[in-house]
């Protein structure tokens, strides 16, 4: 691995396009966020592309202001995929070992994966990730990594992700317009969980929630595998349309509302319970109370966070994830939004950032910016394969932790 390299994620979002530009030096234990780019977006709408040559535009544009801020020419990505098009099943695979000793090499793995990738799925659909869960050796099964095992079969269980093909073919265009190669296509709030959640909270079970604009993505882990995959669409942009049609104004003047004066709990608001629409726009008459904002954007968020306990209790798992759930993208900005989550829920709730990482940069500390940083990270584990981009990325995020955790065990002595 050269002594430093310059890795991107490119997240592409239906109200903003985000760059998070990462260096990764040759011991790779330590990643520098260097530059974070945002405009809106256009020609996107609920994660699918309208337009091939807005969000061209708006790629373009977020890239200037990357290479900007950095000086370095970006001409790779790592690029989200979302949207409610994405489905998930489960697989299984199985393999006979190759060497004649038994023992189990990464290249057993990767076929086991490869053959749990030979599923049906439904037509124009692709397969994005084959993300293994428990592997089994003979009888002995609840195996996580196998690497360096003996035995003579080889099975694994794993999750498949899958998109609309048209849509990934939209975004591989217009990305590749835009002046980039792309490294991986990732699943959004894949990308993410690497980089705002922890393997312990991965460990003990955890539900990731990505409030976006058009969608909330909704990802469970348990025992650091994939329990569920959901995009459901409903996102904080419904929450600004409800704004605007409870307070008779126009969509932009409703999302500077939420913005200022938006909250799910009474009284948390600074000021006057009483606002005057002329502060927000000169143009604007009349006037609304605080109470009844709130009472507007509660009555929306308790709708998705019901929507997504309606999940978790399909899985059996609604009030029974130990570490809770973790609120990123837009929405998680909404005061009071982690008392709500608590209550709805009945578990711990917290905000999520991206960890794992330094950055002299302030922006980093917020959970708008988890998707791109997860794709830095996502992209700097495939970099651990001479390969290039492999769908097989569960199994290089493992080798990166094991790097990881022996490089802070070394920092340590």
């Amino acid at each position: 691995m050269p002594q430093s390299e310059i890795i991107t994620g490119l997240d592409i979002g239906s109200n903003n396009i985000r760059i998070a530009v990462g260096e990764l030096s040759g011991d790779f234990d330590q990643l520098n966020i260097i530059g974070l780019a945002e405009v809106r977006s256009a020609g996107v709408s609920k994660g699918n592309i309208r337009s091939i040559e807005e969000v061209v535009k708006s790629i373009i544009s977020a890239k200037t202001k990357a290479e900007k801020m950095t000086s370095v020419p970006l001409d790779r990505a790592a690029v989200s995929v979302s949207g409610s098009h994405i489905m998930s099943q489960s697989s299984k695979g199985v393999v006979s070992v190759l060497r004649s000793d038994g023992e189990i090499m990464e290249s057993d793995v990767n076929r086991v994966l490869e053959n749990a990738h030979a599923v049906s799925i439904p037509a124009n659909y692709e397969i994005l990730h084959v993300l293994p869960k428990t592997f089994s050796i003979e009888n002995q099964t609840g195996i996580k990594d196998p690497i360096g095992m003996n035995g003579v079969r080889l099975e694994v269980e794993a999750q498949i992700i899958e998109g609309q093909s048209t849509h990934i073919k939209n975004i591989e265009k217009a990305v590749n317009l835009a002046g980039f190669a792309i490294d991986d296509l990732v699943l959004g709030c894949l990308a993410e969980s690497e980089c705002a959640l922890t393997e312990r909270q991965k460990d003990l079970g955890v539900v990731l929630l990505n409030m976006g604009s058009t969608t909330t993505s909704v990802l469970v882990f348990e025992e650091e595998d994939v329990f569920l995959v959901k995009i459901l669409p409903v996102g904080s942009g419904h929450i600004t349309n409800d704004i605007a049609i409870g307070l008779r104004t126009n969509i932009d003047i409703a999302e500077s509302i939420k913005i200022q004066y938006g909250s799910t709990i009474p009284g948390l608001i600074e000021g006057a319970d009483e606002i005057q629409m002329s502060s927000i726009d000169e143009k604007e008459d009349g006037s609304f109370s605080k109470k009844y904002l709130t009472e507007i954007i509660s009555a929306r968020v308790e709708e998705i966070f019901s929507l997504v306990d309606k999940e978790l209790r399909s899985i059996n798992r609604s009030g029974k994830l130990p570490s809770g759930v973790v609120l990123t993208g837009g929405g998680a900005k909404l005061a009071g939004i982690v008392e709500t989550a608590k209550r709805v829920f009945r578990l711990p709730a917290s905000i999520g950032f991206p960890i794992s990482v330094s950055s002299a940069i302030d922006r980093l500390n917020s959970p708008d910016y988890t998707t791109a940083v997860g794709l830095v990270q996502w992209a700097v584990a495939n970099h651990l394969s001479k390969e290039g981009p492999n769908i097989f990325g569960e199994t290089l995020r493992l080798i990166f932790r094991k790097a990881k955790s022996l490089m802070s065990f070394l920092n340590r002595r």
